[in-house]
């Protein structure tokens, strides 16, 4: 496998994986995202998928509030559809399963200083995917 740097789609899975995101009609690109996702939840053992979870996690967390346009030649050229909301969700429980993996994507990096800011760059992943929230007045002050 090749993992030249720490970000979403600096590897080889991933960057296949965003390829197969833009070989897929648009209407297809959504299914495709969830089923990684949820193959990654699901999950015992070996988390075959882990890399293509972790890109489809920032694909998601870009749509969100503070997130931003993925900048790389190796992520996806062609337009994602909106994502559902509950898609969120998902990712965030992926990331969590990878996170969590000792023998997973983990285990790519030699250097500890690359292991500590990809773990970082998932947890930035993590706080966009986690759902606004909620300020609900306690009470109805009038003055």
């Amino acid at each position: 496998m090749g993992t030249w740097d720490t970000g979403p789609f600096d590897n080889d899975t991933a960057a296949d994986f965003a390829n197969a995101l833009d070989d897929a009609k648009p209407e297809k690109r959504e299914p495709l995202i969830r089923g990684v996702l949820t193959r990654t939840v699901d999950a015992t053992g070996w988390l075959t998928e882990g890399e293509e979870a972790v890109a489809a996690a920032a694909l998601i967390a870009a749509q969100c509030p503070g997130g931003g346009p993925i900048n790389t030649p190796y992520g996806p050229g062609e337009p994602m559809p909106a994502f559902p909301d509950d898609l969120r969700t998902l990712a965030d429980n992926a990331l969590a399963r990878i996170i969590s993996d000792e023998a997973g994507p983990a285990s790519n990096w030699v250097d500890p200083e690359d292991w500590k800011q990809w773990r970082a760059d998932l947890n930035r992943l993590r706080t966009l995917l986690a759902p606004p929230s909620l300020s609900i007045p306690m009470f109805d002050v009038e003055q």
